[in-house]
């Protein structure tokens, strides 16, 4: 497949060629002796990655929340990733590189030639940038890194999912959820039962309802496939009254060990966590004294 000339320009604005393989510079990896807080490349040092970099091109964006920009990016033809994974993202211009999970499926990849990228505003330069400069059009460049992710394969056994979600920690869990959507709609168009896909339940917290990301395409999965998945919604600052057609889904305060207890079976259960630290923790010690073996909990602290 030839490699769009928008792609290649991207690459040549690096001064990589397309697509590119190993490091950008060898400084982007060499900690400053200044004591401050890590940045996303030194976090993740020790996680798996991709060798290449591919050139990308933003190609959408949308509001998803007052705080959350929603980008659609177009990819190299070789670029691929497992659902869960996260990007390093190089901008021109940008020393700090910014690390951001892709909140898309594989499957949209395959269709479209897509990523969705969802990042909340903050002042680390990645994320300001996004929010202050980015535009359709804009170049970038990109390595898929990460040993957060769900890639079953059709003899794998059946598993059941717990999703649990903080704030924008949802980016990871959305494409997983996305992603054993399009297995169960594959099973469904191929007559057969090709993926042993289980439940999955998605527990997911914010501060009010405006912030619940996805909220409207994840009612839908839970509609379309009723049987496999379920969502509970929690906010804990909601200062309005919630919208009719959330009310089912939305409960008032922090996710309860009772929510949790509900829906862990320590034979059959595989917990993704994705959010703050504190909630990481907490919640990791309440499946485990559920009985929740720790090899089957796997969460992303570094975001």
């Amino acid at each position: 497949m030839s490699v769009p000339c928008f792609l290649s320009s991207a690459a040549r604005s690096f001064g990589l060629p397309c697509p590119v393989a190993g490091l950008l510079c060898s400084r982007l990896l060499v900690p400053s002796p200044i004591t401050r807080q890590m940045d996303h490349l030194e976090r993740t040092a020790s996680n798996s990655r991709q060798n290449a970099v591919y050139p990308a091109q933003v190609c959408g964006m949308i509001n998803e929340s007052e705080t959350v920009k929603r980008l659609r990016i177009a990819v190299h033809p070789d670029f691929s990733f497992k659902a869960g994974q996260w990007v390093d993202l190089f901008i021109p211009g940008v020393e700090k590189v910014g690390g951001f999970s892709m909140c898309s499926s594989p499957g949209l990849l395959q269709q479209e030639g897509v990523i969705e990228l969802a990042v909340k505003y903050t002042k680390h330069p990645p994320a300001h940038w996004i929010h202050t400069t980015c535009a359709v059009g804009s170049r970038v460049a990109m390595r898929v890194g990460g040993d957060f992710f769900f890639d079953p394969s059709p003899s794998d056994p059946s598993v059941d999912l717990l999703l649990v979600a903080g704030g924008v920690g949802i980016n990871p869990l959305y494409s997983i959820l996305l992603h054993t959507r399009d297995l169960l709609q594959l099973n469904r168009t191929s007559g057969g039962r090709d993926y042993n896909i289980g439940s999955a339940h998605l527990c997911y917290s914010a501060k009010n309802t405006h912030e619940l990301l996805f909220k409207s395409s994840i009612i839908e999965a839970c509609r379309e496939f009723p049987d496999n998945f379920s969502c509970d919604f929690h906010v804990t600052q909601q200062s309005t009254d919630v919208d009719l057609h959330l009310q089912p889904f939305i409960n008032r305060g922090r996710i309860t060990e009772e929510e949790l207890r509900a829906h862990v079976d320590p034979q059959r259960t595989l917990c993704y966590l994705c959010g703050p630290p504190p909630m990481i923790e907490a919640i990791s010690k309440t499946l485990m004294d559920f009985g929740l073996p720790k090899d089957r909990i796997v969460f992303e602290k570094w975001w």
